[in-house]
């Protein structure tokens, strides 16, 4: 079990520091809701949070196969609904840096849906999730 301690520094910021490590993160509330945006909002992070977990799952997936995805980007575009304020939507795009087989292809999405983020997700919340391949230099 992972350990966290989040403070509460003013502002809107908050400070989350992991305990088995020691890093630190901030987040801020964003501008249009009364923050400072310097920082990642909480759910920005929810957000980085899904792309991160797609990644590394799909990496785990496909390693054992010898087949490596260094360089894969992923964009994010979070919709937020006002009342009640949420994220109602998320979109993600992957980029890969070079094409697959078709099989190595049918690994790496079902991954990304099956990573543990996205399973912890509400039903309710759109999430849109792309692959393009041999698109990045």
């Amino acid at each position: 079990m992972n350990t966290y301690e989040i403070e509460y520094n003013g502002n809107l910021r908050t400070k989350a520091k992991h305990m088995a490590s020691g890093e630190v993160i901030y987040t801020d509330a964003p501008k249009d809701n009364h923050g400072l945006g310097e920082t990642f909002s909480p759910t920005d992070m929810v957000c980085s949070a899904l792309a991160s977990c797609m990644l590394t799952i799909m990496a785990i997936a496909v390693e054992k196969n010898g087949v490596n995805i260094i360089g894969t980007k992923v964009i994010v575009k979070k919709t937020m609904t006002s009342n009640p304020r949420m994220i109602a939507q998320i979109d993600t795009a992957i980029y890969f840096p070079k094409n697959y087989d078709e099989k190595t292809k049918l690994i790496l999405e079902r991954s990304a849906f099956n990573c543990p983020v996205h399973k912890s997700l509400s039903d309710k919340m759109i999430k849109n999730i792309s692959f393009s391949y041999n698109q990045l230099d």
